[in-house]
């Protein structure tokens, strides 16, 4: 599981959709804990983001109100639904199913119909408080499980004016406060009540997320300069499908 979330975190193929469906293979229950671990272990995936990127926040303090900025949206309604997908989001394979395929076919006709020839912003410090909170506003859709958060705020950026690289590098720095905000609140809402095996499950999922993270974070920087998203939209769509046909059909 662990290594499922630090491999598709950053990709635009739906982390969460992923765990969901990597629980129904595995046969695991949608337990409160399970339910927890999928949230908690997110956090080493985001470590390797920190890593990565820690001198460039250290030394560029504006870029810190612009994540700011572009967290406030999604912070606001995912506190507004928080109840709601705890309860009938997470665990939900049909919802995953439909969000990957569409999300696949939202891929597809941006990389068509689109021109993506000449981005206005080219760089982390040219991203504008306008740019930062439409494409903040843009992630809130992550909150349905498949929709995937690197996906809404890549195209959320690409959208708004961002090169490939930009959007990219804004969408893993804006999974840091989205993400400690999400696991801090959850962890909050479950009043921290694990066992001492299920912290040992935390912990080893937490340092197995983030060595994951830490190459497919190195990865992808260097593949959306050379390559289209076409990628994982075909990978998207032939996954619901496979899934719908085999375990829910």
């Amino acid at each position: 599981m662990s290594l499922v979330e630090g491999i598709t975190e950053f990709l635009p193929i739906s982390s969460t959709g992923h765990l969901i469906l990597t629980g129904q293979l595995l046969g695991l229950l949608p337990t409160e804990f399970v339910k927890s671990f999928e949230i908690a272990i997110q956090l080493g995936a985001i470590l390797a983001v920190v890593v990565l990127y820690f001198h460039r926040l250290l030394i560029n303090t504006k870029l810190w109100w612009k994540l700011i900025l572009a967290f406030l949206p999604t912070g606001l309604i995912g506190f507004l639904v928080y109840p709601l997908v705890k309860s009938s989001f997470l665990g939900n394979s049909t919802l995953v199913v439909w969000s990957l395929f569409l999300g696949g076919i939202v891929i597809l006709i941006w990389e068509k119909f689109f021109d993506h020839s000449d981005p206005k912003t080219n760089s982390l410090a040219e991203i504008s408080p306008a740019q930062a909170i439409i494409i903040g506003a843009v992630q809130s859709l992550s909150v349905i499980p498949g929709v995937s958060r690197a996906l809404a705020t890549i195209f959320g950026g690409l959208a708004v004016g961002l090169n490939k690289k930009t959007a990219t590098e804004f969408s893993f720095l804006l999974a840091i406060p989205t993400m400690l905000a999400a696991t801090g609140y959850d962890l909050i809402k479950t009043g921290f009540l694990f066992g001492p095996q299920e912290y040992s499950m935390l912990s080893v999922g937490f340092v197995v997320a983030f060595l994951s993270a830490l190459t497919t974070v190195k990865w992808l920087i260097g593949f959306v300069q050379t390559h289209s998203f076409r990628l994982f939209a075909f990978y998207r769509i032939a996954l619901a499908i496979v899934f719908w046909l085999v375990y829910i059909k």
